[in-house]
């Protein structure tokens, strides 16, 4: 065994929104891994468009840097509780984390997820104090609000005696004091080669390889990254594939891949404790070891926490199918969804008793949102069903459920309707302070399925300025029914083109989600209803011109704004008995029976089985 000192592999945790893919920028820039003259877009490691667009680290991505002829693996993890099957493998790659704080915020919900799993792990940290420049900056206190996290989270006396670095990503200066800070992030390299372990390896043994993450490149076919723990690898070598069932079988690898800054280099051979990415086993997935032909033992497979939440996919069955998506089929959908489970350990796929639907489990709203999204954005076509919790049974036989820890930042003036409205949803608190500025925070246990459409009557209540973060508490005796939906929806009563004359004649009903020239269909949902049955409406319905009228009326007609939905808001609107259809160019909420009559024989069957129960 030998200590690589010429190596360092590190995981960045914050909170969304706390700078760290900043930080990783600053970090690349001041090791010169871009030329002089190269044109270098802010948040490099933010890759996929949907990460840019809502400003959150969905993937775990790999990056590397050299200071002082040490290379330094990063990898940069997802903030969000939902995508903790990417966290969870990370922690296998690396052997510390820096722990990235809001000088003002401190610690918050993802992040404490985040440092469980590393601290689980056996890791040390850094703590790194960002945001050092902002007027409301309160490091001294952010640092112990850190300790007593760490503590909480049982960590080791080594653990928590963990070194402290302050920095402005933003202007890439660090420094040990938060009164002084270099005009560079050298503190920051410094620390991370004093405090982070070098990996101890045995180089000469033979090969063990853990593969934690898996893309797909189209001239060198599936790529498979993960940190080599013993021995050495290299081009051509005879090789074995360990499932996770223990099934053996011969691959070889084609290509070695390091990661140098943002680019993966090849290379002949790679040794113990560096992270590499390798090519040419086509059918390994995540969890499977790759061992020496001769002596092939097997790495504990990568464990991840079971899926809280679920929801059906499958083929648009609307009168609109097939319009505007490319990928329409129950094939192609099952094969797209199948293979998304072999990229994210923590998304389960089933098949039902129908061909045509699926059910697919994920951590949260949120990590099935971005699915949704992401293949709606590649041209497949496909309806979904209302997000539902996933139970579970004691052994003494209680019904346990998902519960979500809750931290909400509102104003003085709306903490009433904000207790309120968790109240309903069977919410217990368990804190509550105010803040130097009056604001009041609240730190609340929720059932998951209290928080299924919640974030849009939180931010209505507040006015948009409320915060809202949650994290999986765990599983709880089950906290009984819940008021859900308070409101019906307006269901188009026939096909057509809605019309002006139309939607104003209705907008005392509600709040309209269409506009006129929009063609819909019977069954479609095309507005919120006032009250909390569903109506039937004719939005297709045209003011008949005679000799004695003219249409001139129509030019003075002033319509309420239509509300808009996004993917998620939609996602969250509707009840049991809708759908979700989403296609490359939009979505549509409709309801499961388009038909009134089918509609109305299928409550009347439901209100007779009650009765007879």
């Amino acid at each position: 065994m030998i200590q690589r000192t010429d190596l360092r592999n590190i995981a960045i945790i914050a909170h969304v929104d706390h700078g760290k893919t900043t930080l990783v920028d600053a970090m690349l820039k001041q090791s010169r891994i871009f030329r002089q003259n190269q044109q270098v877009e802010e948040r490099v490691l933010d890759s996929n468009a949907l990460e840019r667009e809502r400003g959150i680290t969905i993937l775990a991505k790999n990056t590397a840097v050299n200071y002082r002829g040490v290379k330094i693996n990063i990898v940069d993890t997802p903030g969000h509780a939902d995508f903790g099957g990417e966290v969870e493998r990370v922690m296998n790659m690396v052997d510390g984390v820096l722990l990235l704080v809001d000088a003002v915020d401190g610690p918050m919900p993802q992040t404490k997820f985040v440092l469980r799993k590393a601290l689980q792990a056996g890791h040390h940290a850094i703590v790194v104090v960002n945001k050092i420049d902002r007027p409301q900056a309160r490091p001294n206190h952010v640092v112990n609000e850190t300790f007593d996290l760490f503590v909480d989270l049982g960590a080791t006396d080594e653990q928590a005696e963990f070194a402290t670095i302050y920095t402005n990503a933003l202007l890439g200066h660090a420094g040990r004091s938060p009164l002084k800070l270099h005009d560079s992030l050298e503190p920051l390299f410094e620390c991370i080669l004093d405090r982070i372990p070098p990996p101890t390896v045995d180089v000469e043994g033979p090969v063990q390889f853990l593969v934690t993450t898996s893309s797909y490149d189209e001239y060198k076919g599936k790529i498979l990254t993960g940190r080599l723990v013993r021995g050495t690898i290299r081009k051509g070598q005879p090789l074995v594939r360990i499932a996770r069932d223990g099934t053996i079988s011969p691959v070889k690898v084609s290509q070695i891949f390091v990661y140098n800054g943002l680019e993966r280099q090849e290379v002949e051979q790679a040794q113990a404790g560096d992270i590499i990415a390798i090519a040419g086993i086509s059918d390994a997935a995540i969890g499977d070891t790759i061992a020496d032909a001769l002596a092939p033992e097997a790495l504990p497979p990568i464990k991840v926490e079971e899926p809280t939440v679920r929801m059906t996919f499958g083929v648009n069955t609307s009168p609109f199918a097939g319009r505007e998506g490319t990928y329409v089929t129950s094939r192609k959908l099952r094969e797209r969804l199948f293979q998304e489970m072999e990229r994210d350990v923590a998304l389960r796929v089933e098949e039902t008793d129908s061909p045509d639907v699926f059910i697919v489990a994920g951590r949260g709203e949120l990590h099935l949102g971005i699915l949704i999204e992401t293949m709606r954005r590649e041209g497949y076509e496909f309806q979904v069903s209302k997000p539902e919790v996933i139970f579970r049974e004691a052994p003494d036989g209680t019904r346990l459920e998902p519960m979500e820890l809750v931290e909400i930042e509102v104003a003085s003036e709306y903490q009433g309707v904000v207790v309120e409205l968790l109240g309903k949803r069977q919410g217990q608190m368990r804190d509550m302070r105010i803040s130097e500025d009056g604001s009041v925070h609240y730190v609340y246990l929720v059932p998951t399925r209290g928080l299924l459409g919640f974030r849009q009557l939180f931010l209505t209540a507040t006015r948009g300025t409320g915060i809202m973060h949650s994290i999986f508490f765990g599983y709880e005796p089950y906290a009984g029914e819940i008021e859900m939906r308070a409101n019906g929806s307006l269901i188009a009563a026939e096909s057509g083109v809605a019309t002006t004359y139309a939607i104003h004649a209705l907008q005392d009903r509600g709040v309209f989600f269409i506009t006129p020239g929009q063609e819909v269909y019977e069954g479609m949902v095309v507005g919120q209803h006032i009250r909390d049955n569903d109506l039937e409406v004719n939005v297709c319905k045209e003011k008949h011109l005679t000799n004695m009228r003219n249409n001139r009326g129509a030019e003075t007609i002033r319509l309420d704004a239509p509300r808009q939905l996004s993917l998620d808001d939609a996602i969250e609107y509707i009840s049991d008995d809708e759908l979700v259809e989403v296609t490359p160019k939009g979505w549509r909420i409709r309801k499961r029976l388009l038909s009134s009559d089918d509609r109305r024989r299928e409550k009347k069957r439901r209100e007779l089985a009650l009765s007879e129960r």
